[in-house]
């Protein structure tokens, strides 16, 4: 390894310290002196996250000099092995061989792509460096394994692309003390935000021929890059068609077994283990988000069917061609995310079904908080009446009675057999604290 090439690069991030950024709502900690990983999909702004938290490292004081960031996505580091990571230490003494290491804060993006480097974290962190950020788009490299080798040494910040509140404020549209015109303009922004999703690069290109060729180009590293190329994989069509039946299935349950069903009946060769594990790999590179179905029985959780949300309806409105029928998927697909970003892990989503369905169950532990339904419309009395049961069956098992139906534009209160639902329009819901 070129030990010339990483100075380099060190003293090319510094140079372009501080960052122009617009703000994220989640802040990393300035000096939790623990190992702080920012696992994510990618494009979604983890490395704007660090970049972000740098911002603030110097305007509180830090030199750019106390800075160390190595982006390992670079090609110049392709060749980057385990016992190479080490030179990232002596570039960095020999550019800067008066400052102590322990007053260095170190970002380290996309390190997964080095073999082993938790042993190496682990080491820089006990012997040299508290502040320690690192980046990844694969939640098997940042979440489970680091529970292992780093010893509950690691605090974990997921990333997901753009809230609703922080669309709003990467096109400075106004959110509070609303008038009649600026409500109607922030619905107007929804519909945009549900239609075309929130990575941030898409959100600030006007052009939409060229939002099409980002989501594309997203697209196909994910694919390629973090399923064909890391788990290797050969059947590259059966894959990608596949994707595409999980994708049309958003917001249902889906049964893997009945789509290796439909594939074998079409002649293609596939194993039932394959699926598995492709749903297992599409999940870790967090292509998709899986929610299990609501039960006490922890074994008939992992047994039953889950359900499948696709990380950004934007990309995914980009791969199929859009259904009339899709207004309720990307509309029940943005309440998954903005409950993901909200509830982090302390808190859990699950789908409720029985006699009637009941879209999210949001639990603390083992206490249900929260029944949710999504419906576009309310209009249609069958509608309304089916909405309305699902979230009665779910109390009387639950007994939480803290309920409501986000909705593309209606709010009322909802008066039912001693029961208050709260029915409140996905934008309004999305900007309230």
């Amino acid at each position: 390894m070129n030990k010339d090439v990483i100075k380099q690069l060190i003293l090319l991030h510094q140079s372009n310290i501080p960052y122009p950024l617009s703000e994220r709502e989640e802040h990393l900690p300035l000096h939790a002196e623990q190992i702080i990983t920012i696992p994510g999909v990618r494009r979604s702004g983890k490395s704007s996250k660090m970049k972000l938290l740098i911002n603030a490292l110097v305007k509180s004081g830090v030199s750019p000099q106390n800075i160390l960031w190595m982006g390992f996505d670079d090609e110049r580091l392709a060749d980057m092995s385990r016992q190479d990571l080490n030179e990232v230490l002596e570039a960095y003494r020999e550019l800067y061989p008066t400052t102590p290491l322990s007053e260095v804060y170190m970002f380290f993006d996309e390190l997964q792509n080095i073999e082993g480097w938790e042993l190496f974290v682990m080491r820089v962190h006990k012997s040299y460096c508290k502040h320690i950020y690192i980046s990844g788009s694969n939640a098997k490299l940042l979440s489970q394994e680091i529970a292992t080798t780093l010893r509950g040494w690691a605090l974990e910040y997921r990333t997901y692309p753009l809230s609703f509140a922080e669309y709003c404020r990467f096109l400075s549209i106004p959110t509070e003390r609303l008038d009649e015109q600026q409500t109607t303009q922030l619905r107007l922004a929804w519909d945009e935000y549900n239609r075309y999703g929130g990575f941030p690069e898409v959100v600030l290109t006007q052009d939409r021929l060229l939002r099409d060729k980002l989501l594309q180009t997203y697209y196909q590293a994910m694919l390629f890059r973090d399923m064909i190329e890391r788990h290797h994989i050969g059947n590259v069509g059966v894959l990608r068609y596949f994707i595409k039946r999980i994708m049309n299935n958003v917001s249902k349950p889906t049964s893997i077994n009945s789509i290796y069903n439909d594939i074998r009946s079409q002649g293609l060769k596939v194993s039932k283990d394959e699926l598995y594990k492709w749903a297992e790999y599409l999940c870790e590179s967090f292509m998709f988000i899986r929610i299990p179905r609501y039960t006490p029985s922890h074994i008939a959780e992992e047994t039953g069917l889950k359900k499948y949300y696709f990380i950004d309806n934007g990309m995914r409105q980009n791969i199929l061609l859009p259904h009339s029928q899709d207004e309720g998927k990307l509309l029940e697909s943005s309440v998954l995310l903005h409950l993901c970003r909200r509830c982090g892990e302390l808190e859990k989503v699950t789908y409720f079904m029985k006699e009637k369905e009941c879209d999210f169950v949001l639990q603390h532990e083992d206490e249900v908080q929260q029944l949710i339904q999504v419906c576009w419309q309310l209009d249609d009395a069958e509608t309304r009446e089916r909405e309305i049961a699902g979230l009665q069956e779910a109390y009387k098992v639950t007994h939480c009675d803290n309920l409501s139906i986000i909705t593309h534009h209606q709010e009322e209160t909802i008066l039912r057999d001693g029961l208050t639902i709260q029915v409140i329009p996905a934008w309004k819901w999305m900007l309230s604290k």
